[in-house]
């Protein structure tokens, strides 16, 4: 009798067990299938931001009791909103925060209505946190502007609106809170609605909604406001949960080309390689064509693995692995396409700039440029303009800049040290962004936004080659090699070089000198000598001693190069083959004393500008492959330590087909 009763009890039990479990796969397929808004408030200081945010989960129901218990007491210590509750308190994190009464970082916050889900941003409002700003809008679909109703459209309003006008945000609302400190006044809404889209005609939003509320008091936050009865439009809430969905960020990266940025080759043995990294946009499925942006080396989808298993698809925001059907050359940095739909590829682009840092943005200067895709040196070759955000009477001018203060917004000419993959912010978020970040202190100094290229045949991608670089050293019998010649000018680097080519002339070798002088006769024969006609004429340089190498040639290259960054660039682009810096280094007074062009001389009276080693500079190798010394030791001499130096890395050895053997 009391084993049927056990039986019965535990049948009745898991019974119930199933169906609660039944219940709550239900509940949870459910909120799967709700859509997801991404949104951020943003506004000047003391708009009410935190409020309004802790006002919406508080009325969106998403807070437990002891959570709401603990808001009474950290709003009897810390609020300031006298004996009420103070909702900033719920994404005021930070100590810092709560004993100032301000935001700071970006607080981060989900909750879920019966209708939709929604991740919410809190940004700072003060001027000297915008960069906080930048990070929250750069994934948002809609933006909550907050006003004051007592102060109208402040400095912080314009800025933020514009912000999230160039990271791509369509939807606004427009929400004029402390409603209350105004008495309810419709006059007061009115003006304040009127002024704000005369000032955002031109920032493109799809829509602007306004909304009078208070959010201490939750007018109009998820009921309708008794106090504003001549207001007769949506609820916060309501406009919140009803805006189309269609328009997500995520379903336009969902819909974008196929964009995967190479994070990491994962060859755990000799039998599996694969590309590790989070699908940017677009989708990829196994069997289908992709192709390296940069190189135009196409293979297909053999396995899509992930720490669950295999998958048939990948869709963006997955983070995957792809093993192709073939081996192929591709590393960190590298991005995979569709090759119907291939990015564009570019060193030279045209960005916008939020500025971060106190040091001001000035021409010239070299950063680290890091995209989801890679990180390269950049220099920043001219700042095209200044966009006046702070005068009303002549918004979003584009005016001439020759630097960019804290928080100030431009454009720049960029010359990177590498070709870049990238599309157009307004195509693509992911691929479109990046920052800048200081070569010395390693601090994020800008937000940086791709317009466009500055190259005008970005769109026309590699053709991949059916005889290789070492078919072609292989016919020559020699493998290739890249020397790189640097100094100031009379060093004797020229001349070095010149004898050290004869020599490998007389062996048998193949090779070829590019001279920075003879390179400015011919196909640098309209570069000047500024900051962007320099890198320009060393790009050049590289750009030619890349194709001889593909040759299988030995290149000799003596150009002065005094920017790091720019022999960066001739070691990048020589690839798999050797790079070998020589620094030539022969003190300045020496090289002036032989002075054998003139050309010291010349810059001393005047007639020649940005003269290197005067009032150039020239930043030093700091791991060159050979250090020389330029004034203790002859031409020929040198010359018989770089031969001893090619012979001992095995480039003019006698050489052997198959690998590059001696």
């Amino acid at each position: 009798m009391a084993d049927t009763i056990i039986r019965t009890e535990f049948a009745a039990t898991s019974a119930e067990v199933q169906g609660n479990g039944a219940a709550m796969t239900a509940y949870l397929a459910a909120q799967e299938n709700k859509s997801l808004l991404r949104f951020l408030t943003c506004g000047s200081v003391d708009d009410g931001k935190s409020t309004l945010i802790g006002r919406l989960l508080y009325d969106a129901k998403t807070l437990f009791e002891d959570q709401i218990s603990q808001l009474h007491q950290d709003s009897r210590n810390h609020g300031t909103a006298g004996d009420d509750i103070d909702f900033a308190l719920l994404v005021d994190g930070l100590e810092a925060e709560r004993e100032q009464g301000i935001t700071i970082d970006v607080a981060y916050r989900f909750f879920a209505t019966p209708k939709r889900r929604f991740i919410v941003a809190d940004t700072p409002g003060h001027l000297q946190y915008t960069r906080n700003m930048v990070t929250g809008a750069s994934t948002a679909d809609l933006a909550i502007v907050l006003v004051d109703a007592r102060k109208g459209l402040l400095e912080q309003t314009r800025r933020h609106s514009f912000i999230a006008s160039l990271l791509g945000i369509r939807h606004i609302v427009l929400a004029v809170n402390k409603i209350d400190l105004a008495g309810y006044d419709e006059a007061v809404f009115n003006r304040i609605v009127q002024d704000y889209q005369s000032f955002a005609k031109g920032l493109g939003f799809s829509t602007i909604q306004a909304i009078p509320l208070s959010a201490r008091f939750g007018d109009n936050i998820r009921t309708p406001s008794q106090n504003m009865r001549w207001y007769k439009g949506p609820t916060l809430l309501d406009w919140l949960e009803t805006i189309a969905p269609e328009t997500g960020q995520l379903k336009q990266d969902a819909e974008a080309p196929f964009r995967f940025p190479v994070q990491y080759v994962n060859r755990p043995h000799a039998d599996f390689r694969g590309f590790a990294g989070t699908v940017a946009s677009g989708q990829i499925s196994v069997g289908d064509p992709v192709i390296v942006a940069r190189s135009g080396v196409s293979a297909a989808i053999r396995y899509i693995v992930t720490a669950d298993g295999e998958l048939e698809t990948a869709r963006t925001g997955q983070a995957v692995t792809l093993v192709l059907e073939e081996e192929r050359d591709i590393s960190r940095g590298d991005m995979l396409a569709h090759p119907q739909s291939r990015p564009q590829v570019s060193d030279r682009l045209a960005a916008t700039l939020v500025w971060f840092s106190d040091d001001p943005l000035r021409a010239g200067r070299q950063y680290w440029l890091r995209s989801q895709t890679d990180q390269v040196s950049v220099t920043i070759n001219a700042l095209n303009h200044r966009i006046d955000i702070e005068n009303t009477e002549t918004q979003f001018a584009q005016l001439p800049a020759d630097q960019l203060q804290m928080n100030e917004i431009g454009q720049a000419s960029l010359q990177l040290s590498a070709p870049l993959a990238f599309d157009p912010y307004g195509q693509n978020r992911a691929t479109g962004s990046f920052i800048l970040i200081d070569r010395l202190t390693n601090a994020t100094v800008a937000a940086g936004l791709i317009d466009h290229s500055l190259r005008k045949a970005s769109h026309i991608h590699l053709q991949a080659a059916k005889v290789t670089v070492a078919e072609r050293a292989a016919q020559k019998h020699q493998k290739p090699a890249l020397l790189w010649f640097t100094g100031l000018s009379g060093s004797g680097k020229s001349a070095i070089a010149t004898i050290l080519e004869q020599r490998l002339h007389l062996a048998g070798k193949h090779t070829f000198i590019l001279d920075g002088d003879n390179l400015r006769h011919g196909l640098n024969s309209d570069l000047g000598f500024s900051v962007q006609d320099r890198s320009e004429n060393i790009r050049r340089v590289a750009e030619a001693s890349r194709l001889m190498l593909d040759a299988g040639l030995i290149v000799l290259v003596s150009v002065i190069s005094p920017l790091a960054g720019d022999r960066a660039l001739g070691r990048r682009l020589a690839g798999d083959n050797d790079f070998i810096e020589i620094f030539v280094d022969t003190p300045i007074e020496v090289c002036e004393a032989r002075d054998v062009k003139g050309l010291y001389a010349k810059a001393r009276a005047g007639e020649i500008e940005n003269f290197t080693g005067l009032d150039a500079p020239y930043e030093r190798p700091k791991t060159p492959e050979l250090h020389l010394n330029g004034q203790s030791h002859s031409a020929e001499d040198l010359a018989d330590k770089i031969e001893k130096y090619l012979n001992q890395r095995g480039i003019i050895h006698s050489f052997v087909d198959e690998g590059w053997s001696i």
